[in-house]
């Protein structure tokens, strides 16, 4: 007992674990592969945006089909602009990449000027068809599926 005078001070700080059962930040708290389907799927902004944008992007699959220039379409988090910036944030844009054409997505301010989820899809589906217009030098009107 003498050996670990001074090392073991009696109690440990801080406040004790509830041993009861794991409250709601703990593993049963999070849906897995054993959780009942009641239980909603929880996924990350950056991962329900990629799926927004995938579900746009199935809306323009016969726009892809027609069109014989491949374009990459791009998710960034924000655009990285100059110090002096003065105009808007840009929520897209066209540009190249080692010779294929590419559309950004800016998914943070594509969703801070959205007032929500159907607003947001709105959004999306109109910049990319600008982009995508742009792109393949169409009008607009001709891609959007909204007008078909």
């Amino acid at each position: 007992m003498d050996l670990y005078r001074g090392v073991v001070a009696g109690p440990r700080g801080g406040s004790m674990r509830d041993r009861r059962g794991r409250g709601r930040r703990g593993p049963v708290a999070l849906p897995g592969p054993l959780s009942p389907s009641s239980v909603p799927v929880h996924r990350p902004p950056r991962a329900e945006f990629d799926l927004l944008v995938g579900d746009a992007l199935d809306q323009l699959r016969p726009a892809f089909e027609r069109e014989a220039a491949a374009v990459e379409v791009v998710v960034e988090e924000v655009p990285i602009l100059p110090e002096e910036w003065q105009d808007e944030v840009p929520l897209s844009l066209a540009t190249e990449h080692g010779g294929t054409p590419r559309v950004v997505l800016f998914r943070l301010p594509l969703t801070h000027r959205s007032t929500g989820r159907e607003d947001l899809v709105d959004l999306l589906l109109d910049h990319l068809v600008d982009r995508l217009a742009e792109v393949w030098q169409v009008p607009p009107d001709d891609l959007d599926p909204r007008l078909g």
